[in-house]
């Protein structure tokens, strides 16, 4: 390396001599799947085992909050990377802006040779590389994956397409943790249908409720719990317009307390989402022991076998969604029977106990 300029050496000389891991992600707290992985392996000792220390490169807010966060992220990123104190990056990535602005981050790493493991989450990775992405964007994206070090994928069709896509990549499968309650849901409401996610079309919100409508000119008693941001108005304009309004709850976005009381009480959990990652609200649910009614996209079918821890859907059709919802609702004993065999999955694959040591795996693997 050349030669430091003497403001550089002297701030390098006051940081501590123990080398890190440098985790990059959205701010832990925020909305979305990345926070809360997170918060789900700092919570179960995967920081302070190994070193880690945590840079958020995005938090909600205006255009300049998220400016000003990325910029001083950066900031104390280079100075780690140019003071050699980073043992390796370890990057939670989506698409889009996601991918543009961390590319600012670990494109230095390479360059420095600093091992970056690049966390791929997000449904739509394939539609962004494949369908919005030029011939220069494209070449950007197949050189940071060939460069990393390892590819951290959620699913083994994820691994798959990442071979495919990107020869030479070295894709490592782990998926998403969940931290599983001491106990499963009482007293539940059978009638009562929960979903967390984002509303709007891409989580099938719509789907969801042209389900609903379908059951209630069923005659079912059948009520929707929907917690989340989005286009919510959007969404109760919909479901004014398929005359269910007084069925269906808006929640907002939950957390906490309320979502796990939320968890807790309903009868079923449905995502019927086009595009998916591994969702960890799919393993919360299944955690707790509720049925699923979900869409066989990403790597919910490696989470979900249909007709054993609830039911997969082709995504958009809502006659079939109903059908499987109004199975639930109505046959309470098979409800309880596949809410426990998801508890079980849950807990023997999906636990963080069992999660956070692979992903410590992968540090071992590619540290200098």
């Amino acid at each position: 390396m050349t030669a430091q300029p003497a403001t550089t050496r002297s701030l390098c000389k006051k940081m501590a001599p123990i080398r890190t891991v440098l985790m990059l992600g959205t701010a832990i707290g925020d909305h979305g799947g990345i926070g809360s992985v997170v918060a789900i392996l700092r919570e179960n000792g995967l920081f302070e085992r190994n070193r880690v220390e945590y840079l958020a490169t995005h938090r909600e807010g205006g255009a300049l909050r998220k400016l000003g966060v990325a910029a001083a992220a950066w900031l104390r990123c280079m100075t780690r990377l140019f003071c050699g104190r980073v043992s390796c990056l370890h990057v939670h990535l989506a698409s889009r802006a996601s991918f543009w602005r961390k590319l600012l981050f670990f494109v230095p790493a390479f360059v420095l040779r600093v091992p970056v493991i690049l966390h791929l989450h997000g449904g739509e990775f394939p539609l962004f590389y494949g369908n919005e992405s030029g011939a220069l964007a494209q070449w950007l994206i197949r050189f940071a994956f060939r460069r990393a070090a390892a590819v951290i994928v959620l699913s083994a069709s994820w691994a798959r397409w990442v071979g495919d896509t990107f020869p030479g990549a070295n894709a490592v499968i782990v998926h998403n943790p969940v931290t599983v309650p001491v106990e499963s849901g009482e007293d539940r409401i059978g009638e009562a249908v929960l979903f967390l996610g984002r509303l709007g079309r891409a989580k099938g919100v719509l789907v969801l409720l042209e389900a609903a409508a379908m059951l209630v000119a069923a005659g079912s008693p059948v009520r929707l719990w929907l917690g989340g941001d989005g286009d919510v108005e959007g969404c109760q304009i919909y479901a004014r317009k398929l005359g269910i309004a007084e069925r269906v709850e808006f929640l907002g976005w939950v957390s906490g307390k309320h979502k796990r009381r939320l968890l807790k009480t309903a009868g079923v959990y449905c995502l019927p989402s086009f595009n998916e990652g591994l969702p960890i609200s799919l393993l919360e649910a299944m955690a707790i022991g509720l049925p699923v009614v979900t869409t066989p996209v990403g790597g919910i079918p490696e989470v979900v076998s249909d007709g054993v821890e609830g039911f997969l859907v082709a995504p958009g059709d809502a006659a079939v969604v109903a059908a499987r919802l109004g199975e639930l609702i109505g046959d309470p004993q098979l409800a309880r029977r596949m809410g426990a065999l998801g508890r079980r999955k849950a807990i023997d694959r999906f636990a963080a106990e069992v999660i956070v040591p692979k992903i410590e795996a992968v540090y071992g693997a590619v540290q200098r």
